[in-house]
């Protein structure tokens, strides 16, 4: 076996253990905020809704207020996983006909046309409202306080608008007035403060509190404030605006007041004595499991080395079965689906699936027939698979991950994971609302997102815009269960990359019995061999990005089996984060990605 580091059990940190309460995230404050609710006595629901609300104000280029939420969660009580979908549907004005009236063919990646209602404070209060224990003022207490009196200004996002200023300063003014006090851009590393966002959160939290001492009481009158109230007259008001240039927006107050968050059942699949659970159709969830499937039945074929992503055979094999699994993202995942994640785990598809992996890297896009369906893609896909000029160049407010060639990441996610003394687990993903998503609404402090910027035009295609569909997101919380019992949450930023991560992370973790800081350290890698879901949604035919950390002869061999390999810098792929939780013994542990110095666990 040729490994991919001369250490592959190096670690940069100790995997956390205790038995009080684990937290996991990609800043360190929302995972201290998220640790102090369990250390008033509050548990771990209460613990992901504070962290969660911390990560909007301390990570605002990577997710806010107007983004979504998707989350996998079990509690002690029932401990089947449940899927909370804060992934807002586009607004009822979104069709392709008011599209194609402003002269668009494709659904823009930013600006406030691109817009989806927001989800992601609704489905945190949800989240509040059935399982949460403590009022509401002390789980928004954390993140009322860092917006309001100022939090160390990330390095990464003094330099996201810095890349932005023109455009704030030229046609974003309200931006501008924001992230530009003084007109200047903030320095790395200075408080920053959006009292604008604080004040939304006061006010949300002194109408919970004067409805009633109950959580559940507090968080439903927040939501009800936060539909109907004050936020749904801004983002009314704001879409009446006239614009200094681009498209206008299309999502209304009533489209808040419309919109709910909601529980659904996961996705599952068992493999190697495990439940892996994951969002639905809607999200890119089904696709990791078909991947953990037929790299299953690659190893009964060649042998244990398909299952070690520190081997040239493993690389190559995950390689290519995600190039698959992606391909049929494309043809088959959205809110239409004609299809079922039955239909995609099924043995003999996922075998016949299995079966196109070759000795060597395929170049193309190849979609499957599940059920005896037959594939059909946008027009925009055809063009990128006949090599045609698309006509579509990135713009700089470009916001979930563009992952360069190189490794350079513009833009990303965040991510959560928390499990308490009792047994309840939370794998949260929230996204979306970027600061440099579309202008910043006066009076609220955010702004909307991006995301119908995942659905086709096209019409019939499962992911085509439908006044009310939800996009297809790449947002993907894991949830993992061992008989029956939660033991496991996990997840990466990383658009169209979360999963291909998160399978590295299973493989060593589950088969390979790596810590979770081993698991989480490891050289990373993924392929771009695949339609992005994102702006300008390009292809980069049998593309592999590997950490420099891989051995150059497991490289050399790769290129040799015909990838396109591109050599990123040795700690530059991911951000998994994971937490545990041994049912026998009540052990919790935790790790976190170091990568970018931004995450952190703690725990006790």
């Amino acid at each position: 076996m040729t490994a991919a580091t001369s250490d592959p059990d190096f670690t940069t940190r100790p995997t956390l253990t205790g038995t009080f309460g684990m937290v996991s995230s990609t800043h360190w404050l929302a995972s201290q905020a998220a640790m102090r609710m369990l250390e008033l006595g509050g548990n771990a629901f209460d613990a992901a809704v504070a962290g969660g609300f911390v990560l909007h104000v301390v990570e605002p280029h990577l997710n806010g207020p107007g983004g979504d939420l998707p989350a996998v969660v079990a509690t002690a009580a029932d401990p089947r996983p449940r899927v909370l979908c804060g992934q807002g549907p586009a607004p009822a004005a979104a069709t392709p006909e008011a599209f194609a009236a402003m002269g668009l063919d494709h659904v823009p990646g930013s600006g406030p046309v691109a817009a989806c209602v927001p989800g992601a404070v609704d489905a945190w209060l949800l989240l509040l409202r059935d399982h949460g224990t403590l009022p509401l003022a002390a789980v928004l207490e954390p993140a009322i306080g860092y917006a309001r009196d100022g939090h160390p200004l990330l390095p990464r996002v003094a330099a996201t608008i810095e890349r932005v200023r023109g455009l704030f300063e030229q046609d974003w003014p309200t931006s501008a007035e924001l992230w530009l006090p003084g007109g200047r851009v903030p320095a790395a590393g200075e408080l920053f403060a959006n009292p604008a966002y604080a004040a939304v959160l006061e006010r949300l939290v002194a109408t919970g509190t004067a409805a009633g001492t109950e959580v559940a009481t507090q968080a439903e009158a927040a939501r009800r404030e936060w539909a109907h109230g004050f936020v749904a007259e801004a983002v009314e008001a704001a879409a009446e605006q006239p614009r200094h240039s681009g498209h206008p927006g299309l999502v209304r107050g009533s489209d808040l007041a419309a919109y709910a968050a909601g529980w659904e059942d996961a996705t599952t699949a068992t493999w190697h004595g495990v439940e892996v659970a994951k969002i639905g159709l809607w999200g890119q969830g089904p696709a990791l499991l078909q991947v953990l499937a037929m790299l299953d039945v690659l190893a009964a074929e060649h042998g244990p080395d398909v299952l070690d992503p520190d081997t040239e055979l493993g690389i190559h094999c995950v390689t290519e079965t995600w190039k698959l699994a992606m391909a049929d993202r494309e043809a088959w995942f959205g809110e239409a689906s004609p299809v079922t994640p039955e239909q995609l785990l099924d043995p003999a598809y996922v075998a016949a699936r299995a079966a196109l992996v070759g000795e060597t890297a395929d170049l193309g896009l190849r979609p499957g027939s599940p059920g005896g369906h037959e594939p059909r893609l946008a027009a925009h896909v055809h063009r990128l698979l006949a090599g045609e000029d698309t006509g579509r160049a990135a713009d700089v407010t470009t916001g979930e991950p563009t992952v360069e060639r190189d490794g350079t990441t513009r833009g990303d996610t965040c991510h959560l994971d928390v499990v308490d003394r009792w047994g309840n687990l939370v794998s949260a993903t929230p996204s979306g609302g970027w600061l440099q998503s579309s202008p910043t609404i006066p009076g609220l402090g955010f702004c909307l997102g991006s995301r119908a910027q995942m659905f086709w035009l096209d019409e019939g295609l499962p992911a085509s815009l439908a006044p009310g569909a939800r996009p297809r997101t790449t947002l993907t919380p894991t949830l993992v269960l061992r008989d029956g019992e939660p033991v496991l949450a996990c997840g990466s930023p990383g658009g169209d990359q979360q999963d291909q991560w998160q399978t590295l992370f299973l493989l060593r973790h589950v088969v390979g019995g790596k810590s979770l800081q081993q698991a989480i350290d490891a050289p990373m890698f993924h392929t771009d061999s695949f339609p992005g879901s994102f702006h300008p949604r390009e292809m980069q035919p049998g593309s592999l990005t590997v950490e420099a950390r891989v051995g150059a002869d497991v490289v050399e061999g790769l290129r040799r089996r015909g990838h396109v390999v591109t050599t990123a810098g040795p700690w530059s792929l991911g951000r998994m984060c994971a937490v545990t939780r041994d049912p026998a013994t009540g052990l919790l542990a935790a790790g976190a990605n170091p990568r970018g110095m931004q995450g952190y666990a703690v725990g006790r």
